[in-house]
């Protein structure tokens, strides 16, 4: 593009921008976000990468009337209790209303730092070959993702996945220094508490699966947007991915009616038709044949998904066990499979595992080629090397039912 088209361009946006505000409307959650974007803040961004360029951007919408977006979304955030990940699903939106991410990719990622950074997290921006790197401070356990360290902080990456072929050691990002006062806290990719969705977004679908000859059948109801609010959602310590939540309307169309079928069994009994529905309810499929990389997956989606591996199963387990029972549990990790073992009050056959002084009996909900009870291990990995990565201890334990 010429130098004067360029000027000619952004004399037409300047124009547009200065006669009109942007109404923003979501209803990414059950309760719209509303919002007004003013003129002020939509500032014209060259698609070519400068820190000249980004640190203009920064000075001139700090200078805008932004508060009325970011105090919109402090105060959405407060009432509906979001965790960080699903409140960062709502700034990409308004980003993405505010400047379309397929127009100007660089420029809706400006947004997406400047609004985050504005409602008080530490996030940075980084230029590697004209790519525009976005990242935030995070001290937790987090996989799959590059980061980077700054005075002895780890930033990890919020928008890799727009370079998926891209080595950022190779292509070595330098950062463009802004200071944003205020913005300090730390990003957590922790989900322990889902929003609630509009009911009539909720579709059915049908599970069935035999347990004692006789056929159970399900009709849960699951929501689209879940399984797209987690898309990019990175590997997670096994801590945080063991409790990720249902959905109300999730929860209430399967966990009371689980609660229902188990009620006349004895804790052993009950677990076991637990392990059985999450075993055979769904196809299993590998991660690289589905998704073409590792991918786990949260209960909910596990639900709504045709294919599932390991695990996935040994989360979705764990969240029924859980939820039902609230037995103390550890997750083992073999170095091709993760399951679940549980411990009970009273031994209930087969071979425990000893772990911190106490018995656990393994429970394994993905389909193997034996059908193994409580207490039965793969013949597969009984002779291999096994890691506990993740100890549940409830503070009490009730039965549940």
């Amino acid at each position: 593009m010429s130098f004067f088209a360029l000027c000619f361009k952004c004399l037409v946006f300047t124009a547009n921008a200065q006669g009109r505000s942007i109404p923003i409307k979501l209803n990414l959650y059950n309760d719209p976000f509303v919002a007004t974007a003013d003129a002020s803040v939509q500032i014209a961004v060259d698609t070519v990468l400068t820190q000249k360029g980004i640190k203009e951007f920064y000075s001139k919408v700090n200078s805008s009337q932004y508060k009325l977006i970011t105090d919109s979304l402090i105060a959405y955030k407060k009432e509906h209790q979001l965790n960080d990940w699903l409140y960062y699903q709502l700034v990409r939106r308004v980003a993405e209303q505010i400047s379309p991410k397929k127009e100007n990719y660089p420029r809706y990622t400006l947004y997406k730092w400047f609004l985050l950074a504005k409602t008080g997290y530490d996030a940075k921006l980084a230029v590697a070959n004209n790519k525009l790197i976005f990242y935030v401070y995070n001290d937790e356990d987090i996989r799959d993702i590059p980061f980077f360290m700054i005075d002895g902080k780890k930033y990890m990456c919020l928008n890799y996945h727009d370079y998926p072929k891209t080595d950022l050691n190779e292509d070595v990002p330098y950062q463009v220094k802004i200071e944003v006062p205020g913005a300090t806290m730390a990003f957590s990719y922790a989900v322990t508490r889902m929003p609630d969705f509009k009911p009539e977004a909720y579709f059915d679908k049908q599970l069935a699966f035999v347990y004692e000859h006789k056929q159970y059948s399900f009709k849960i109801k699951l929501n689209k947007t879940v399984d797209s609010l987690f898309t990019n959602y990175p590997g997670v310590s096994f801590k945080s991915y063991f409790n990720i939540p249902l959905t109300k309307e999730t929860y209430g169309s399967l966990i009371p009616l689980l609660k229902q079928n188990v009620k006349g069994m004895d804790e052993k009994k009950g677990v076991d038709y637990l392990m059985r529905f999450t075993r055979y309810a769904f196809l299993y499929e590998d991660d690289e044949v589905s998704y073409g990389k590792e991918k786990r997956m949260s209960p909910e989606e596990t639900l709504f998904n045709t294919y599932s591996d390991c695990d996935d199963r040994a989360a979705l387990f764990f969240y029924l066990v859980k939820v039902i029972y609230n037995r103390p549990m550890i997750a083992l990790l073999f170095p091709t499979h993760l399951t679940i073992a549980v411990q009970f009050d009273k031994p209930v056959g087969g071979e425990s595992i000893i772990y911190n002084g106490k018995a656990y009996w393994v429970c394994e909900p993905t389909l193997q080629p034996e059908d193994l009870k409580i207490g039965q291990l793969a013949t597969k990995y009984k002779h291999q090397p096994f890691e506990v990565v993740y100890q549940y201890q409830p503070e009490a334990y009730p039965n549940g039912l």
